[in-house]
């Protein structure tokens, strides 16, 4: 049995977690720069728990510009095992609407901007992503959720912009009629990517603040509308991040779905040409394997 530290990565407007004993912001430093701002630790309900606000206090990291292997590896670096996102989106269907909840549990990733693995040449590492959210994890955010009384939706596929600048029209429909994505945000790719190659299982919770811009009705993103709903979902995340450390425990088995063990065999560089100086980079990330 491992024992159990929950790590939230909230999005915009969630830059907390209510009702922690013993918080403490702390510094992590990585091989892979600063994170994107101190880490919240403490303990909610017995259960070890860790904060990182992804955009930084403040909102001060644009999405491309986000240190995504940077936050990974601090969290990982501080003991986590299970990851969750919980992050703004837009929607593509009319049932999930602003102020709803989505367990995401599929990612069409359009970003190009961004570093998006830590491995490269001198180590290189191919880890499976057919599935790339944990069933496991994702069931106990599905639970919290209906316990808070949130409207959720379970299963979504998550397209993954670049931005910043939301969708054009022509954009949002070819992404709702012809590649069939149920919502939209600019911060899990490559988050839940590098997850996997950590080894800690992952959740992405996409809260609905719009219809992006293909709904007839609605018109183009109002950045107003989306800041008024962005308040009221953020409330109900904190609920939801509250009802997790009864769900998941203090300590937890081998994960059944086998993300903690996603590099078991995914190492493919021989042993004698692995650069030394990326092999110490990788430490927390893949110590266990190497």
């Amino acid at each position: 049995m491992t024992e159990t530290m929950i790590a939230v990565i909230g999005g915009s407007g969630i830059y907390d977690i209510d009702g922690l004993d013993d918080a403490t912001w702390t510094t992590v430093e990585t091989p892979w720069g600063a994170p994107s701002d101190q880490i919240l630790t403490g303990r909610l309900d017995g259960v070890k728990m860790a904060f990182l606000p992804r955009h930084g206090r403040g909102h001060v990291h644009a999405p491309t510009d986000v240190p995504y292997r940077a936050n990974i590896d601090a969290l990982k670096r501080l003991g986590a095992t299970d990851v969750i996102s919980v992050s703004a989106c837009g929607s593509f269907r009319e049932e999930m609407a602003p102020g709803d909840f989505v367990v995401v549990d599929q990612f069409i990733d359009r970003t190009f901007a961004r570093e998006k693995s830590f491995f490269s040449s001198g180590c290189v590492a191919h880890v499976a992503l057919a599935h790339p959210t944990c069933p496991r994890l994702s069931d106990a955010v599905e639970d919290a959720a209906r316990a808070a009384h949130i409207n959720v939706h379970r299963g979504g596929t998550y397209l993954a912009m670049e931005g910043p600048q939301f969708s054009t029209l022509a954009e949002s429909k070819m992404y709702r009629e012809q590649w069939g994505a149920d919502v939209i945000g600019m911060t899990n790719m490559p988050e839940a990517k590098l997850a996997r190659e950590a080894e800690l299982c992952y959740a992405s919770v996409a809260m609905v603040t719009d219809y992006d811009s293909w709904h007839p009705d609605h018109g183009e993103v109002d950045v107003t509308a989306v800041i008024a709903t962005l308040k009221g979902n953020s409330e109900k995340g904190r609920t939801l991040i509250k009802g997790l450390p009864a769900r998941l425990g203090s300590t937890r088995a081998p994960c059944p779905h086998g993300c903690d063990r996603a590099l078991e065999y995914a190492i493919m560089t021989a042993k004698e040409k692995r650069d030394p100086a990326l092999l110490a980079k990788l430490d927390a990330v893949a110590g266990r394997v190497l």
